[in-house]
């Protein structure tokens, strides 16, 4: 008798592998009933990872968003799987272990049944916690292993992190191989390892396709011994996604192996919808670049979950360095070129990072400080001259041990900035804070949501969350898609081809209404304004009508998203602050970690030039110092 084999659809990582944002509530619903009718999925990825942050972002409600996806699929049968970071929860930072464990109970309530637990870092330490944490909200636990390919992550190392996991009590594990990087023969010995010793326990491969390895490396799994596999469909398969559905059930099912049958029917209405949601909207945050298998990621191991949102930072990155050469008559850069000069910076400071697995947050830590080294030394600068502050909680040991070892320069680094190493639980660092975001709520007078899922949400999600509740996350949105549109139709009436990725999903239109006013607008491409035609901005990036101050400004060390305090411990500044040499002004926010901007010299806070979450670019005054 053949070996069946389960598929599950990544229809949420699916998007975020390719783009920035998720289909809404409506077209979730729309699409749901069609991925059921395909009949080939035990298992479908509803919720978890940056799910909730997304729907915050275009200024939807996401407790409602997960309850309504996840109906049809409990209705059929059909078990939900949401992905989360253990300490970190469904965010990029650490969560208290109060609000972590609210998370579980809260997902549970509105329908997802298994919660797959990984860590960046692969501390078990971290993933054990949310072992006991899922079973005690009633949630199938799913411990994640995160796959690098590395001398310090041998075969051994990850058969004996399986048996931690299991003791502890997973229910399953998942083999995740966020970069696609894992080698098929390599990874089957893992496989083999792991059911030598745990023949009972359900096993799922998640991998990207990126460099290649994809299919062969399913194909060996399967024979290894994996229960289930993670796949996509069109039309966002393939490139920094997944491995295609039908390629997949056509490989096994050749290979002997038990395979459900596809209702193509049902699967045409799935591709089609995906489409339109693309036309719609999400196409305009979808590189075409994205689409493309490339072995170059072999070297670095950047995984495909965050590749999607890689090019947009490059290309934001790139038009800001671009300026600056420009400024001062030096030859600007390519897209390409700066591509190239990242991975040679990944793979160059990987190693002397301790190898962390390059995996959600740790890809993107490492990632961005190879981007900030490569700007800086574009400009003249020294090398690890930028250094966030998740970053250097991930060198100090605050998000759980490194694999590897640390070189000199790295440690000597630390001790000149006078930092502290950190040997503890990584979990100490955070105390629970929800009796603080109850108060919050009781505060504004707001709902805690049925099952809490309201408190959840602003606890996990604080800034995303208050910008959804004064409706700033919705307008923000709305500005920029309005701008998107506008660029698209700027390049094809001037019969360019845009380089934002949206020029083959959406008809482009040259009135666009933004909160019931209508602009008329022209932009060209790389932001350029030709012509002085009309560019809309958003509206908070400064305070309006305040007197002049006199004062020395305090600049932006780079482009992002500026914000006064980034946890409810700080207390932002206020004009009037007498401040020191070394204090905290607030942070940056840029690829998804915050970079502290602090004052060089010792003053009062004459006049606070910039909003809360406001958009800034490098150099821009954030306030007047006296």
């Amino acid at each position: 008798m053949s070996r069946k084999i389960k598929f599950s659809l990544l229809y949420r990582d699916m998007w975020q592998s390719s783009g920035k944002y998720v289909p809404r509530k409506d077209q979730l619903e729309k699409i749901a009933p069609a991925i059921v009718e395909m009949g080939c999925f035990a298992r479908v990825e509803t919720n978890g990872g940056g799910f909730e942050q997304i729907n915050l972002l275009f200024g939807e409600n996401p407790n409602d968003a997960v309850r309504a996806w996840t109906r049809p699929f409990n209705e059929a049968g059909i078990q939900t799987h949401m992905l989360e970071r253990a300490l970190n929860g469904i965010r990029m930072s650490p969560v208290p272990a109060d609000v972590r464990k609210l998370m579980f109970k809260v997902k549970k309530q509105q329908g997802t049944d298994i919660a797959r637990s990984f860590d960046g870092l692969n501390d078990p330490r971290n993933i054990i916690d949310s072992i006991k944490y899922a079973r005690e909200g009633e949630m199938i636990a799913q411990a994640a292993m995160s796959l690098t390919y590395s001398k310090v992550h041998t075969v051994e190392y990850y058969i004996n992190l399986a048996d931690q996991f299991i003791e502890a009590g997973a229910d399953e594990i998942c083999l995740k191989d966020m970069a696609g990087v894992a080698r098929p023969a390599w990874l089957g010995k893992i496989v083999k390892g792991i059911r030598k010793q745990h023949n009972e326990v359900p096993i799922t491969y998640h991998g990207h396709s990126g460099p290649g390895f994809s299919v062969a490396t399913i194909l060996e799994v399967a024979r290894a011994g994996v229960d289930y596999v993670d796949v996509a469909m069109e039309p966002l398969s393939w490139g920094t996604g997944h491995a295609d559905l039908l390629t997949i059930q056509a490989m096994l099912k050749d290979d002997g192996f038990d395979v459900p049958e596809i209702n193509m029917k049902a699967y045409m209405k799935v591709r089609k919808l995906t489409q339109e949601f693309m036309d719609d909207f999400l196409g305009y945050y979808i590189n075409p670049k994205n689409r493309h298998m490339n072995s170059l990621l072999i070297g670095p191991g950047l995984p495909g979950g965050m590749m999607g949102s890689l090019m947009a930072d490059l290309e934001n990155n790139l038009e800001s360095l671009n300026k600056w050469k420009a400024k001062r008559n030096e030859p600007e850069l390519t897209q390409d070129d700066l591509l190239i000069k990242l991975f040679e910076e990944v793979e160059y400071i990987w190693p002397k990072l301790g190898y962390p697995p390059l995996v959600t947050p740790f890809s993107q830590y490492v990632k961005n400080l190879a981007l900030m080294n490569v700007l800086q030394m574009e400009k003249g600068r020294e090398r690890w001259s930028m250094i966030a502050d998740n970053i250097w909680d991930m060198i100090l040991g605050r998000s759980g041990q490194l694999p590897g070892k640390l070189a000199p320069e790295i440690i000597e680094l630390a001790e000149k900035e006078g930092k502290e190493f950190f040997t503890g639980h990584p979990q100490e660092p955070y105390p629970d804070a929800l009796d603080t975001f109850r108060k919050e709520m009781d505060d504004n007078g707001w709902e805690y949501g049925k099952d809490d899922e309201e408190l959840m949400e602003l606890a996990m999600h604080p800034e995303q969350y208050r910008n959804y509740k004064s409706g700033k996350a919705k307008e923000a949105f709305e500005t920029d898609l309005a701008e998107r549109k506008a660029e698209t139709e700027s390049s094809a009436s001037n019969g360019e081809a845009s380089d934002n990725g949206c020029a083959d999903f959406s008809p482009a239109r040259m009135n666009v209404n933004v909160n019931g006013e209508e602009f008329e607008v022209m932009v060209s491409c790389n932001g350029h304004d030709t012509n002085n035609n009309t560019k809309v901005t958003p509206s908070n990036e400064a305070i309006p009508s305040q007197p002049l101050t006199k004062g020395e400004p305090v600049v932006s060390p780079l482009e992002g998203k500026f914000y006064f305090t980034k946890d409810s411990s700080e207390m932002a500044i206020k004009e009037g602050d007498k401040v020191k040499e070394g204090d905290i002004l607030g942070y940056v926010e840029a690829m998804k970690t915050y970079n502290a901007v602090r004052f060089d010299k010792a003053g009062v806070v004459a006049r606070i030039l910039k909003e809360n979450g406001s958009e800034v670019e490098e150099d821009d005054e954030l306030v007047l110092l006296q």
